[in-house]
């Protein structure tokens, strides 16, 4: 064996041993090879950190009544500590292995003088009761930064997600789903609420001033002409102008203190208890973000105060109003390398490295997506406290989380930060552990999960996910082969059903074919490569009406039997995008762009068309209260 081959093998071995994957296979089935010089330069990122050893480690993870391998554990008597304090023994098996509790919780094995750390998992993740109802739950996914609602500012808020629960309700919506609202701070032309800033923390412009403090954020509105303009131009606006009208929101928000400071100064007391109790993880965030924006940090405090009272009431009203579910956060996969979720966590950050995804049929090039993630070995010596501590974070206040490429936590693509998207490699992830505390915090939270297992997946992943209760996500798109779109029976139960995503056409531009305009007016297509892409198009819309034809839902509407067969999907839970409920034909984002395409600025219409959107909402609602049919 030559030195250069020898060479390449040590590498290979000691990239395994660091948990990354020299060879892989993509999404056409091929297997791929990693260069040595993307080993190196990763490698070279994860050197300085060491992960320990199962002997000790601060946190182990079970399921109810699984036995557990403790390292290092005698023949000696031994009692498991509830989080209450409340007391158990502990047996063991022939095999040595422990029997974990039969409750979910946090507990402290007791042996002795030693004492090790176990989240005890349920076996599923939680989900509501369907009762007597044979009515399979649905919802709407709505794009919290479009929204419309009084007085918002330009920005969509919480109280434009109520306007929506108030029109969903009578056809018997149980739940919604929102995009990212992590902060964000500050705000630039890029903004992306895939990219925050903070994952354990709102964005204070997606507050309602209005909703939560109506008297004062009136009084102080209209008291200032020209911010009643700014506003009011903003709110008008067909595109968010993202720094602008973030500006004039906070500055909106930013005279709303002094006026109860001198108005109500009792509620600015409480107002100020709620602040406080918050605690030192607020005082840290609100000073972090200062010192990146120009912000004052006692304003920040008081903004995140506000998001978070805003986002709060409204999952209160929408729950005591009869939405079963009610509001379903989404946790992006990563976060901004500069920003404060980093800064906090400096020694679990992946630094120099960015997340992304490898190329695939849809991204030829892969992607490489700015951000980044939490280090395995950092993850595991650190007891998984970041992890949990974002769980809890997301969870909080709402009814379900969607998890943003979901993959990731059984492995992530990793790129050296300026490599190409391409350039990169899979890092495992411990995946039993991550999904363990995911499913004890869904039921200590009463917070159903939903994973987005959308690209390149790994063998077994779906199976496993499926197996502990976390839904998957089917999309219309997607669910198809060469024969034609397959029929709903064949779609996934534990899944959620949609007719799209926000990185993809609604229907009706997919019927029409404006994202292939776009990707030919970006250049991503020249003449003749846009000629096939139509054909292939019309031939797909051509399968799409006969599956339509064959279930019987052809009404002459194929955009609405479209949102029919989606939604006869024997999925536990169907999302209806409220694009598709307007009929919209232009898509939230766009892969791959960033100035080119106006990415999470587009406003929902200021007049819809009642008639279609209610016919719409009917024909999706109509199919989620029948039982399909194997």
């Amino acid at each position: 064996m030559s030195r250069a081959a020898t060479g390449d093998a040590e590498l290979q071995r000691r990239a395994v041993d660091a948990g990354l994957h020299p060879h892989w296979t993509d999404v056409s089935g091929i297997e791929r090879t990693v260069s040595p010089e993307v080993l190196s330069a990763v490698l070279a990122t994860l050197r300085g950190g060491a992960g320990q050893g199962a002997e000790d480690a601060p946190l182990l993870t079970t399921v109810c009544g699984q036995p557990l391998l403790i390292p290092g554990a005698g023949d000696a008597a031994a009692l498991w500590r509830a989080e209450s304090g409340e007391e158990q023994p502990a047996l063991r098996d022939r095999s040595g292995r422990w029997g974990a509790p039969l409750q979910p919780g946090y507990y402290a094995w007791l042996q002795g003088g030693r004492q090790q750390r176990v989240a005890v998992s349920p076996a599923q993740a939680w989900f509501p009761h369907a009762g007597a109802s044979v009515v399979r739950p649905w919802g709407a996914a709505l794009q919290v930064q479009g929204l419309r609602g009084q007085d918002d500012g330009g920005i969509g808020d919480s109280t434009g997600a109520l306007a929506w629960a108030k029109a969903l309700r009578p056809h018997g919506a149980t739940a919604l789903a929102l995009s990212p609202i992590h902060a964000s701070m500050p705000i630039t032309d890029a903004y992306s609420p895939y990219s925050p800033s903070d994952r354990r923390w709102l964005e204070p412009v997606h507050a309602s001033p209005i909703r939560v403090l109506a008297e004062a954020a009136a009084a102080v509105r209209h008291a200032d002409p020209v911010l009643d303009q700014t506003l009011a131009r903003h709110e008008a606006a067909t595109l968010i102008d993202w720094p602008p009208a973030a500006a004039a929101k906070w500055q909106w928000i930013g005279r709303l203190p002094a006026w109860l400071q001198t108005q109500q100064p009792a509620h600015w007391q409480s107002i100020e208890a709620g602040i406080e109790a918050l605690g030192d993880d607020l005082r840290q965030w609100s000073q972090h973000t200062a010192a990146l924006s120009r912000t004052p940090a006692s304003l920040l405090a008081f903004g995140q105060w506000l998001a978070q009272a805003s986002w709060r009431q409204a999952q209160q009203q929408v729950r005591a109003e009869g939405m079963q579910i009610g509001l379903i956060a989404d946790l992006a996969v990563g976060f901004d390398p500069s920003g404060i979720e980093a800064l906090a966590n400096a020694d679990a950050v992946l630094r120099g490295l960015e997340l992304g995804a490898p190329p695939d049929a849809f991204n030829p090039h892969g992607q490489a997506w700015g951000i980044t993630g939490y280090s395995p070995l950092a993850l595991r010596a650190q007891g998984y406290a970041p992890f949990i501590r974002l769980l809890r974070a997301v969870m909080a206040e709402r009814g379900g989380v969607r998890i943003d490429h979901i993959l990731g936590l059984r492995r992530l693509w990793v790129v050296p930060r300026g490599a190409g998207a391409g350039q990169g490699v899979y890092l495992d992830q411990p995946f039993d552990d991550l999904l363990n505390l995911l499913v004890l915090e869904s039921w200590r939270h009463r917070c159903l999960v939903i994973g987005e297992d959308l690209g390149v997946v790994p063998p077994g992943i779906r199976d496993a996910l499926a197996s502990r209760g976390v839904l998957g996500l089917d999309v219309l798109a997607f669910s198809r082969d060469e024969k034609g779109v397959w029929p709903p029976a064949r779609w996934r139960e534990a899944a959620v059903a949609m007719t799209s995503t926000h990185d993809l056409p609604p229907l009706a531009g997919w019927l029409r074919g404006t994202d292939l305009q776009w990707r030919q007016r970006l250049g991503w297509n020249d003449e003749s490569a846009s000629q096939t892409a139509r054909q292939q198009r019309q031939c797909e819309v051509q399968q799409l009406a006969e599956r339509v034809a064959d279930e019987g839902l052809d009404s002459g509407d194929l955009q609405r039997d479209a949102l029919a067969l989606t939604a006869r999907s024997p999925a536990r839970l169907a999302l209806l995008p409220l694009e598709d409920a307007l009929g919209l034909e232009e898509q939230p984002n766009l892969p791959g762009t960033t100035s080119e395409h106006p990415n999470w600025r587009r406003r929902i219409p200021l007049h819809p068309d009642e008639s279609a959107l209610s016919a719409r909402l009917a024909a999706f609602a109509g199919q989620r209260g029948k039982e399909s049919t194997p």
